[in-house]
């Protein structure tokens, strides 16, 4: 799949998609071929760090104690501290998880974290996850790692032989989109046991959009 093949894609689902009043995403589509989900080692679970923004702003919660406090409050949209863990049941952290795209942690809190957190949080896959860099140590640098997460995408095969995540939006530019989607593609190869021998097909697409095919 080269530059070419990206922007002719993307030029051709912005024509096919009719106007709407909201701000589409344009998501990536991999299906996959001779991909067996049931052994673990064919699964594909990665972090991908875009070059440019996907173009809406990502909520990013930390849960944290008292001594990341200071710094955090002042770059995270929402603060958890441990010592309010116990006051948070389980229908508010429900909430929570609908209203968060990323959770981070402080790492000598984890078991905590996990015990309060964890059933809720993993069934969505939105606990912290070492893999993406949320989980963090007492002393880490807490802006840099808010700004990752704004460009940070996930790609997971689930109960099918797809990855599916968003790349962008109709709002940014084709060059932009472009370099986002090849970003995602050029991960998903590299984690797939046959690379680009396990892609059948790779589509892109508007949210309400129908899917068009990039390449042959």
């Amino acid at each position: 799949m080269d530059k070419a093949q990206i922007s002719d894609a993307i030029k051709k689902v912005r024509e096919s998609s009719p106007k709407r009043k909201f701000n589409q995403t344009f998501d990536i589509i991999l299906n996959l071929k001779e991909i067996n989900l049931k052994k673990p080692e064919q699964k594909v679970d990665v972090f991908v760090p875009l070059p440019n923004s996907p173009g809406k702003k990502r909520k990013v919660c930390a849960l944290i104690d008292d001594s990341m406090f200071t710094e955090a409050k002042t770059v995270f949209d929402r603060i958890i501290l441990k010592s309010d863990f116990k006051n948070i049941d389980k229908k508010e952290i429900k909430k929570i998880a609908q209203e968060y795209d990323y959770f981070i942690a402080q790492a000598n809190i984890m078991s905590e974290v996990a015990s309060t957190f964890g059933k809720v949080l993993g069934t969505r896959g939105k606990m912290p996850n070492p893999k993406s860099g949320a989980i963090v140590p007492p002393k880490a640098a807490l802006k840099p790692i808010y700004e990752r997460f704004q460009k940070v995408v996930r790609i997971i095969t689930k109960n099918e032989a797809t990855l599916k995540c968003p790349v962008g939006t109709e709002a940014m530019k084709d060059e932009e989109l472009a370099a986002n989607i090849e970003a995602v593609y050029n991960a998903a190869v590299h984690a797939l046991p046959g690379e680009s021998g396990n892609v059948r097909e790779v589509l892109l697409k508007l949210t309400m959009g129908a899917p068009v095919k990039v390449g042959n």
